[in-house]
């Protein structure tokens, strides 16, 4: 249904068991395994942040793929795909131009999809129950 880009490797990590207390500013891919408190930004397009199960960001989330199975208390900005796995939580705002959400995923804000998306394009892909 939505179009696969090659993704940016992931090349940053903040491991569990790390507290980052600061904006975040990646390039390529960043895997958040720990707990950030300020900002996570893709310094530049396309970029991917994944938020693990064991993860928590406490601050607003930028870049055009994100991924998230962990909490993040803030707004999420995805500027292509957001993908809210089942564990994920999400307090805050989210900004996307394709949603990909499993059962089980909670948000508590705003949905806020991209000015391009309210022209008629599918605003939501509905994840397999199998995964």
């Amino acid at each position: 249904m939505f179009s696969r880009k090659k993704q940016p490797l992931i090349k940053s990590l903040v491991a569990k068991g790390t507290s980052v207390h600061g904006d975040v500013l990646f390039s390529d891919g960043l895997r958040i395994d720990g707990e950030v408190h300020g900002d996570v930004r893709a310094a530049v397009e396309p970029g991917i942040v994944v938020v693990s199960e064991s993860a928590c960001v406490q601050g607003s989330v930028h870049a055009a793929h994100v991924v998230i199975n962990g909490i993040v208390e803030g707004p999420v900005h995805a500027g292509e795909l957001l993908e809210l796995q089942a564990r994920a939580r999400v307090v805050g705002d989210v900004h996307y131009k394709a949603l990909e959400m499993h059962q089980g995923a909670m948000i508590s804000g705003q949905m806020c999809p991209s000015e391009l998306l309210l022209e008629g394009k599918p605003t939501l892909k509905l994840a397999s129950p199998a995964g």
